[in-house]
């Protein structure tokens, strides 16, 4: 016997090893318990033991048509199919198992309800074919290993019957078994197939996952562009900060700094809770700083050692949240760009705000390297870009008349 041999021999028995056969199996037997069940509302059914399957498979139709009217059958179906029929995380045959590609929810539309009457119609007539032979095939496997050796006459069996008895059947008892199997792994198989494509998700749910996602995707980009810059910010004060305390100045001026680096970390550490907690609880927590608050960017960039000169006009506070929030980052941003690339050198804010938007702006003398092509990369110019873009305004970074100039409008959101 070659190893080929072998190995051929290995994949046709390594099914009958997978719990996701059997649990398939029992998926499909399950299906004929509702023709039973309608067998003892019509009489007579089991009179006729040669029609009884046939009833079984017929009686119920108009039941599971009416049934597959409901939404939520659509979603009992997935739950089934997921747990029985499908791989699933919690299956132990197999590395790598991926989630079962069904869906749990109810039906959205009539294209929903056609699709579940299929599925419960396969399921009917495929059940109730597996349910007969699952009952035949076994007792045809006795009959041929007792008419092997008994002399009782011939033996009457579903599939007909037998002749006198005679030794040979002995070879032939196994193979209903065989068959049995064989037929169990099959529509296991194809009630599988057919369950990915009647119970997976329609155009509208991969259009709602795929929204779904991207929404996702977009609040992560946009929390970690939260600590680029809230973090970057208060890394670059505090640097600033530690260097000049360490050049020199007198006790008072060191102290003035610790003080600077103390309020900035405890800054950085509320903006860090409050991202964590997003990711933690999915829901974005109240507060958070807007351009309300710039005036503390203002000081904590003067306590750097920059000469600021800030313009604040109009009604900052009642600028919708999204916009403050945006803007105070880009401010943010721009001001540790002037500090990472300058150095502590003159700067000029302006915010003007209306009932229109506001304005943002920030020049500051240019220094020999632009900002954001240094260790940043340009990721912070980058991220303020996206910011403006979010909220359908207008970014713009450069040099100007010998400074380096930002400025930004962002519309007030209707």
């Amino acid at each position: 016997m070659t190893f080929a041999t072998v190995a051929r021999a290995g994949a046709v028995l390594r099914p009958l090893g997978r719990t996701l056969t059997y649990t398939r199996w029992l998926h499909l037997l399950l299906a004929s318990v509702v023709g039973v069940v309608t067998g003892f509302v019509q009489p007579g059914m089991f009179r006729h033991p040669g029609t009884q399957w046939l009833w079984m498979a017929v009686l119920p139709v108009p039941l599971l048509l009416a049934a597959a009217a409901v939404p939520g059958m659509r979603a009992v179906e997935g739950v089934q199919a997921r747990l029985l029929v499908l791989p699933h995380p919690h299956a132990r045959y197999g590395a790598g198992a991926r989630p079962s590609p069904v869906t749990t929810a109810p039906s959205a539309n009539w294209a929903d309800r056609l699709r579940t009457a299929g599925w419960l119609l396969f399921r009917l007539e495929t059940g109730v074919l597996v349910s007969a032979l699952t009952v035949h095939l076994p007792l045809l496997a006795l009959a041929l290993g007792r008419n092997a050796t008994a002399h009782t006459g011939p033996v009457r069996t579903a599939f007909g019957p037998l002749g006198a008895p005679h030794r040979w059947y002995a070879l032939l008892a196994p193979w209903p078994l065989v068959v049995l199997m064989a037929v169990v792994v099959g529509a296991g198989a194809g009630t599988a197939a057919v369950a990915r494509r009647l119970l997976g998700p329609s155009a509208a749910d991969r259009l709602a996952a795929l929204e779904e996602r991207t929404a996702r995707l977009l609040e992560h980009n946009r929390l970690a562009q939260e600590l680029h810059d809230s973090i970057g910010h208060a890394l670059t004060v505090m640097v600033v900060q530690a260097g000049a305390a360490q050049a020199g100045g007198g006790a008072g001026f060191r102290d003035r700094a610790l003080a600077t680096i103390e309020d900035t970390g405890r800054e950085a550490l509320t903006d860090l809770e409050r991202a964590l907690r997003l990711l933690r609880e999915g829901v974005p927590p109240a507060g958070g700083p807007g351009l309300g608050d710039v005036g503390r960017l203002l000081a904590s960039a003067e306590s750097a050692g920059a000469a600021v000169r800030a313009e604040v006009t109009g009604p900052v506070g009642e600028l919708p949240d999204a916009v403050s929030r945006e803007g105070y980052r880009m401010v943010q941003e721009s001001l540790t760009n002037v500090l990472r690339h300058a150095g502590p050198v003159p700067v000029s804010v302006r915010v003007a705000a209306d009932r229109t938007g506001v304005e943002l702006e920030v020049r500051n003398a240019l220094p020999d390297r632009p900002p954001g092509r240094g260790p940043g990369g340009g990721r912070g110019l980058r991220g303020m870009r996206e910011r403006a873009a979010l909220l359908d305004g207008t970014f713009e970074a450069g040099p100007r008349d010998g400074h380096w100039r930002v400025a930004a409008r962002l519309p007030a959101l209707g």
